[in-house]
């Protein structure tokens, strides 16, 4: 019998850690957990007993290492307690985790051109989401972006493994448009007003967007109603629905940004 899909909460382990650019990778064993992520999906991780709130992290990679079948690749952008606190982690160090949460990315049913926008940390997911697409015969056009380039996220790795990439460092705009004109379907993660370009870019190309909001999250769950999202009905109507459960990923075009 097949287990059952839905989120585990089991205590982790870190087994490896490395500092690339501004972030921190940590590879966790976290048994079950990465045998049901899909490229999209997140896990919350505890940040130590003097700190309620958990850290929502994108599920980067899964892998085996270590005599592990399914271990967690995360990336951790240091900028608060919580996240320096995991930052800081050793190999050997218990952390809890609980995923994979949220709902991934959506796969085209037939092979269709994917245009796949990913900023910064956020961009976790889209090389295990690029290799999806691929085994479905998809071609694959990856950009990078970021602010600046120690904020650019596994350059190296994508440029082996997409057979289009494009680096930007600064507003990503003019890129995301000229890419997405030859798109079928457009994938994106980022920043708020990065997301908000591919909408745009997608929809004046007459294509399909799937973005992977990220807002902030607190028991990421669903259970504190914490993160809400607009989403716009067909006609005047709208109706809030959580980032943590109903997303992370979402239809751009049904999302309204305004509310943001």
């Amino acid at each position: 019998m097949s287990p059952p899909l839905g989120p585990l909460h089991v205590t982790g382990e870190v087994l490896a850690a490395k500092t690339v650019g501004a972030f921190r990778h940590l590879t966790l064993v976290a048994p079950g957990v990465g045998e049901r992520s899909r490229p999209g999906s997140f896990v919350a991780v505890s940040t130590g007993e003097a700190r309620l709130a958990r850290r929502a992290l994108w599920i980067h990679r899964v892998r085996p290492m270590g005599g592990h079948r399914a271990t967690l690749d995360v990336v951790v952008e240091p900028r608060g307690s919580g996240t320096r606190w995991l930052a800081g982690l050793a190999p050997g160090a218990t952390v809890e985790v609980t995923g994979p949460l949220g709902h991934p990315f959506p796969l085209p049913r037939e092979p269709a051109r994917c245009l796949l926008v990913g900023e910064g940390y956020a961009a976790a997911p889209l090389l295990s989401l690029a290799e999806r697409l691929r085994e479905r015969s998809c071609p694959v056009h990856l950009v990078l972006c970021a602010a600046e380039e120690s904020h650019l996220l596994d350059v190296l790795e994508a440029r082996r493994t997409v057979a289009r990439v494009d680096v930007v460092t600064g507003d990503p705009t003019a890129a995301i448009a000229a890419a997405a004109v030859t798109a079928e379907v457009v994938y994106a993660a980022g920043s708020t007003p990065t997301l908000r370009a591919c909408a745009d870019a997608a929809d004046a190309a007459g294509v399909s967007c799937q973005v992977a909001l990220e807002r902030p999250l607190t028991c990421a769950t669903g259970l504190c109603h914490g993160c809400p999202v607009t989403l716009l009905d067909e006609g005047d109507g709208a109706r809030v629905v959580r980032d943590c459960v109903d997303g992370p990923v979402f239809r751009a075009d049904i999302i309204d940004w305004e509310s943001l």
